[in-house]
């Protein structure tokens, strides 16, 4: 019996294509109205969390508020944050700017930073020569690495790695040359204490290790810090990225609720719309129902047969919807530059959406339909 109810049941559709197609519209519009907002946000989300990855993720960083971190933050403290449980290591940075001059060229105002060899073991690449070495830290050697565009600028046609470049009263022998976008010239961070009259450390990145708990450190970095400087919490902060992924994905997940129960009200007036046509559709056959409960259908067959018409309506609705979301959500995702992103359970939820307001906005006429009295449906036929 319910092969031949499910036949009838998809005849039925298929004889009349324009008015199947106008009922199912509402869930269309619906279904991928909720697979291409969830599928874009979850895809703009995915390309800033990369974005903010590539700045350092799992790095916690120190830096001043009301006044500098004074030289007082010694070599000794400096190795007391790099003993906080789920700590990798530590790179302080000085940042001043001043003028390098080569043999032929001269560069003012020139990003000058002290670093150590922890910052090129986590954050930055050379690619010529070497990096900063934990031997230059130690031995406070006169040793550079120079961004590509100083390079250009003070060793025009010629290799820079082994030129010299006079700073500050000093030669310096440059090592490398980094990967920057910027003009910067780092030096190991001792030389710079030494060197650069600079008496401050404005920042430490603190870089945890992977299965660390990322607050727990945070708090005993922070216990250190409280201590550093006689409890005035003021005059530091220590940043978190990996907070501010966290944050992220809580904001996306909040937005993907809203967008889903914005795009489940589509899919809420295409149910009103099946059930209206539904409705429709069972004044219109009233003789086919009379004739049939005439010839033996029981109430059950013919509350079951529309109840079906609904279903695969809005099934229908709801694959076409599917297509059409993931179609509008990867155009979307090339004209912005996003990650394009689906997800299964995206379109589980979707299909059983649709599913669900077939059953639920098809079960009215389907039940008025079996309550039909075939004598009363064939006078009225």
């Amino acid at each position: 019996m319910i092969r031949e109810t499910f036949r009838m049941a998809w005849t039925n559709i298929v004889h009349h294509k324009m008015w199947s197609f106008l009922t199912t519209l509402g869930v269309i519009i619906g279904v991928a109205s909720i697979i291409a907002l969830i599928s874009i946000v979850n895809g703009a989300t995915a390309s800033i969390n990369a974005e903010v990855s590539t700045f350092g993720a799992n790095k916690l960083t120190i830096q001043t508020t009301a006044s500098p971190l004074k030289a007082g933050l010694s070599q000794g403290q400096l190795e007391e944050l790099n003993q906080v449980d789920g700590t990798r290591g530590i790179a302080p940075t000085l940042t001043t700017q001043l003028s390098v001059r080569s043999a032929d060229a001269r560069l003012d105002d020139v990003t000058i930073s002290g670093r150590n060899h922890i910052y090129y073991q986590e954050s930055a690449d050379v690619t010529q020569g070497r990096e900063i070495k934990i031997s230059d830290v130690e031995q406070e050697t006169v040793v550079a690495v120079i961004s590509p565009s100083v390079a250009r600028t003070l060793f025009p046609g010629q290799e820079p790695v082994g030129q010299s470049l006079f700073l500050n009263g000093l030669t310096y022998q440059v090592i490398g040359v980094s990967d920057a976008d910027s003009e910067e010239i780092v030096i190991p961070y001792t030389t710079a204490l030494r060197t650069l009259d600079i008496d401050t450390v404005q920042q430490v990145d603190v870089f945890k290790e992977e299965s660390a708990d990322v607050a727990t450190v945070k708090r005993d970095l922070s216990a250190k810090m409280y201590q550093f400087y006689n409890e005035q919490e003021d005059r530091y902060t220590i940043v978190s990225l990996d907070e501010a992924l966290d944050s992220i994905d809580q904001i996306n997940t909040m937005l993907s609720l809203l967008l889903t129960g914005i795009a489940s009200i589509s899919l809420i007036v295409g149910g009103i719309g099946i059930m209206n046509m539904m409705l429709v559709s069972v004044t219109e056959r009233t003789t086919e129902i009379g004739l049939r409960k005439a010839l033996g259908a029981r109430p059950r067959a013919i509350r079951l047969q529309f109840l079906l018409e609904s279903i695969l309506l809005s099934l229908m609705g709801g694959g076409i919807g599917i297509i059409v979301g993931v179609g509008l959500a990867y155009l979307v995702s090339l004209l912005i530059g996003t990650t394009f992103t689906i997800s299964v359970g995206t379109l589980l939820l979707a299909a059983g959406f649709s599913m669900l307001v077939g059953v639920v906005f098809g079960y009215a006429p389907a039940r008025k339909a079996s309550l039909l009295h075939p004598i009363e449906a064939l006078r009225n036929a």
